[in-house]
C-alpha cells in the first residue's frame, strides 16, 4: 500500500518554501546546503506516517515474509541538491523511507502512476485537485496545534466523511440543490441503491486488505477505521451501510452526527488523519488540534474555490 507524499507534508517546511518564492531557486539551494545538518520540525503527516510504518512490525511478526506493507515515497518538487536536508531528517527520526523522488520543480503528480500510488497527501490544493483529476486517492494536509503524545502509539486511526469521500458527492448535490427535504426524500426514495464510489473508496478498501491479515490470524488489529457522517442514523444511515456492504468494505465504526458538529467524537477518536470534503469540518477539526486533511472534489470544493 503506497503512500506518496510531499516533503512538505512530512517535514515542516513552511519557512523555507516561504524563502523560495521570495529569493529564488539558487538562494533556497544554498540555504538547504548550508542547513542541510539541521533537522527539520515535524510535519502535518508525520505522526501519520510514523504509525503507518509501525503497522508493517506488526505484519511482519504475522508473516515474516509478506510484502504487503505500508510503503511511503516522498515525492517532491525540491531540487536535488536540496534533497540532503530530507535525507538527513529522515535518518534522525529513524523513519524506514527508502523511496524518493526529487523532481526538481516538475510537477510531483507525474510521478504518483510510477510508484503505484494509494494514497498522496500534499499541503498543495492544486496539486491534490491534480491528482484526483487524474484518478488518485488525494488531500491537502494542514498545519495544526494538537499534541502529537496524544494520538494512540498503537494503532493507526483513520477517519473518513461520508459523502464525496468514501462515497460520490451525488447525494451532497440533492441537498445542496433541493435542502434537506429534497435530500431526505432522494434517500428514502433511493434507500436500497448503493451510492457510487468516492475518491477514498480505493484506499479504504487498501487499508480493509491489511485489516484482514490481522482479522483472519485472530489478533489485535494495528489499524481501525472510522466513518464520521453529518447524515442521520435513521432517515440517511441505512443506505451507507448498504453501500458499504455491497462493496464489501469494513469500516469498523460508523457514527452519524445529523447536522452536529463532528469535533467532539473526533476529539474522542483521537485519529491520526481525519477525511474530508467540508472546509467547515476541516477548520473545526483542526481547530480542536485534530490531524484533518481536505479531500478536493465534489459540489463542495466546486462552491469553495
Amino acid at each position: 500500500l503506497t503512500i506518496t507524499l510531499s516533503a512538505r507534508a512530512l517535514f515542516d517546511l513552511e519557512e523555507e518554501d516561504k524563502f523560495f518564492h521570495e529569493n529564488g531557486l539558487d538562494a533556497y539551494i544554498k540555504l538547504m546546503v548550508e542547513k542541510e545538518k539541521e533537522v527539520l520540525g515535524k510535519g502535518p503527516a508525520f505522526e501519520f506516517v510514523k504509525s503507518a510504518l509501525a503497522v508493517n512490525d506488526h505484519i511482519r511478526q504475522l508473516d515474516k515474509d509478506d510484502d504487503e506493507l505500508f510503503d511511503i515515497v516522498i515525492v517532491s518538487r525540491n531540487h536535488a541538491q536540496a534533497g540532503s536536508r530530507i535525507i538527513n531528517s529522515i535518518n534522525h527520526y529513524g523513519l524506514c523511507l527508502e523511496r524518493l523522488s526529487l523532481a526538481g520543480g516538475t510537477d510531483p503528480n507525474t510521478y504518483l502512476g510510477a510508484w503505484n500510488t494509494d494514497l498522496f497527501l500534499s499541503p498543495d490544493e492544486k496539486d491534490a485537485r491534480s491528482a484526483i483529476e487524474a484518478g488518485f486517492p488525494a488531500a491537502v494536509v494542514y498545519k495544526y496545534n494538537g499534541d502529537h503524545k496524544d494520538l494512540p502509539k498503537d494503532q493507526l486511526r483513520i477517519v473518513f466523511d461520508g459523502d464525496a469521500v468514501l462515497f460520490s458527492d451525488e447525494s451532497e448535490r440533492v441537498f445542496k440543490e433541493k435542502g434537506l427535504a429534497g435530500f431526505q426524500q432522494n434517500e428514502e426514495q433511493k434507500a436500497g441503491i448503493p451510492l457510487g464510489e468516492g475518491p477514498m473508496k480505493t484506499f479504504a478498501s487498501r487499508i480493509a486488505q491489511i485489516q484482514e491479515k490481522f482479522h483472519k490470524a485472530n489478533k489485535p488489529n494495528p489499524i481501525r477505521t472510522y466513518l464520521v457522517t453529518a447524515r442521520s442514523g435513521a432517515s440517511a444511515g441505512q443506505r451507507t451501510l448498504i453501500t458499504l456492504r455491497d462493496w464489501g468494505l469494513k469500516i469498523d465504526e460508523c457514527h452519524y452526527k445529523s447536522g452536529a458538529s463532528k469535533t467532539a467524537i473526533l476529539k474522542a477518536i483521537r485519529p491520526h488523519l481525519f477525511l474530508d470534503d467540508s472546509q467547515s469540518h476541516i477548520d473545526a477539526a483542526l481547530k480542536g488540534g485534530i490531524p484533518a486533511a481536505k479531500v478536493p472534489y465534489g459540489i463542495n470544493y466546486e462552491n469553495q474555490k
